[in-house]
């Protein structure tokens, strides 16, 4: 893993937290991209290095909006960044960890992914991110 990639941040009100983290880190969001795929919304803004991403839940069965349902907004995610996410799948699987995915699979901001189980993380939703080229 090179670095934290992004904090995914689970929202209720897009619209609202877009505005909020505007003023809080006095910046714009990159990007803000509807990922159909996953059934969400989201928003990317750029902090040195990482980046913090806001996600809405699109539809009743989405992750993001069965999250938000169990334990409401709040931190989501954590992603890192890596350079080869099937060597790194494969490396995490053998140190016993189970993956969500069993093929990376695309996501939002140009980026394959992958999720570690939170039950193998110590309740960490870890995501693997691997920019496409």
């Amino acid at each position: 893993m090179k670095n934290l990639e992004h904090i995914g941040i689970a929202v209720k009100d897009f619209a609202a937290a877009n505005t909020l983290f505007t003023k809080l880190l006095n910046a714009e969001p990159y990007k803000i991209e509807e990922v159909a795929s996953e059934g969400v919304n989201t928003s990317f803004f750029r902090m040195g290095e990482a980046k913090i991403e806001l996600l809405e839940g699109l539809t009743p069965d989405s992750a993001i909006t069965k999250f938000l349902e169990k334990k409401g907004e709040g931190i989501h995610h954590l992603a890192f960044e890596v350079e080869d996410i099937y060597a790194e799948m494969e490396r995490l699987r053998a140190e016993g960890f189970t993956l969500l995915n069993e093929q990376p699979k695309r996501g939002a901001d140009n980026k394959l992914v992958c999720f570690v189980h939170p039950k193998t993380a110590n309740g960490v939703l870890v995501e693997l991110c691997q920019e496409i080229k």
